[in-house]
């Protein structure tokens, strides 16, 4: 199994943020040397590809460094030609995650699950939106193929809605989006995704799975072609910004329904590790290498299902 990684190109931040740059390296070397991993440096996504989910006035902005104080407010982070490389490789390891999903069964992003981003703004750590740009360059791919991709899925579980997600594919029939998150938490203004599944603070495990099992019913239902799957850390019950209460086996349980469920439909899949703070970081490390640790488990049996459609 593929996994893409760009966490040597680490954008420089005041002492003191808080959002966890570290966990991304840390991740790599937790998982590194794993039977049948081969981790492969990140590509840069192509002005073109950002296009596909961008406004051009936008991608220009964060190109050239012409961001206004307020906009890299809003992002969380000061520009720098540092954040640029860095978000195009964020972008273009969850694109070349799905190239090779649709060549082995499954494939991973270390980084990614930037879903605040929205058409026309950063936002929340998010300045490109990873998932709406590999789901719109694997649609417009595959248009140009015999049988190709005609719908594709996104499965958000990471405990923030994926607000940007939802806006930038709100009209797009060709994907379907769907958040399992937080009610009370960020962000506070919530979007429309075809499915969203807010739940109460303290939510636990067996609450959890209902709600999963939701999702994944509801998936089956759009006969989906493929999956993009934001595998958050930040549902588990030590991060300090989830409010949550999903045990490490919670997490656990809940990768592996996703994964039996890409193999039970038949389907490719791509995931990316998207959020985590848990503190120490060391925890969140942790539950993202879990999700690499059975996607490697569950390969075969992927790449066997998508044989036998």
């Amino acid at each position: 199994m593929k996994a893409f990684y760009s966490d040597h190109f680490v954008l420089p931040l005041p002492e003191g943020h808080r959002f966890p740059m570290a966990k991304y390296k840390m991740l790599r070397d937790s998982v590194e040397g794993l039977p049948n991993l081969e981790l492969v440096e990140a590509p840069c996504a192509t002005d073109s590809e950002l296009l596909l989910a961008h406004d051009p006035s936008y991608i220009q902005e964060v190109l050239h460094g012409t961001l206004s104080e307020a906009q890299q407010k809003e992002i969380g982070f000061p520009w720098s030609p540092k954040m640029v490389e860095r978000s195009r490789r964020s972008a273009g390891a969850t694109i070349a995650a799905c190239k090779a999903a649709l060549e082995e069964g499954i494939s991973a992003n270390l980084a990614g699950g930037t879903h605040h981003a929205y058409r026309n703004k950063g936002s929340g750590f998010c300045v490109f939106n990873d998932a709406a740009i590999a789901a719109r360059v694997l649609l417009k791919d595959s248009r140009a193929k015999a049988g190709g991709i005609r719908k594709i899925g996104i499965l958000d579980l990471d405990v923030h809605q994926g607000d940007g997600t939802a806006a930038i594919l709100q009209h797009d029939s060709a994907v379907i989006t769907v958040s399992v998150h937080g009610e009370k938490n960020y962000p506070f203004a919530k979007e429309v995704s075809d499915l969203d599944i807010a739940l109460a603070d303290g939510s636990t495990d067996s609450v959890y799975m209902q709600a999963l099992e939701q999702a994944l019913i509801f998936l089956s239902e759009q006969k989906i072609d493929f999956l993009i799957y934001l595998a958050g850390a930040d549902p588990y019950y030590e991060d300090r910004l989830g409010r949550l209460q999903i045990s490490q086996e919670g997490m656990a349980l809940r990768d592996y329904k996703v994964l039996e469920f890409a193999s039970t439909q038949g389907i490719a899949m791509a995931l990316a590790m998207a959020g985590g703070y848990a503190n120490p970081i060391e925890k969140t490390v942790q539950i993202h290498a879990q999700t690499i640790g059975l996607a490697l488990a569950h390969q075969h049996t992927i790449a066997t299902s998508l044989l036998k459609r």
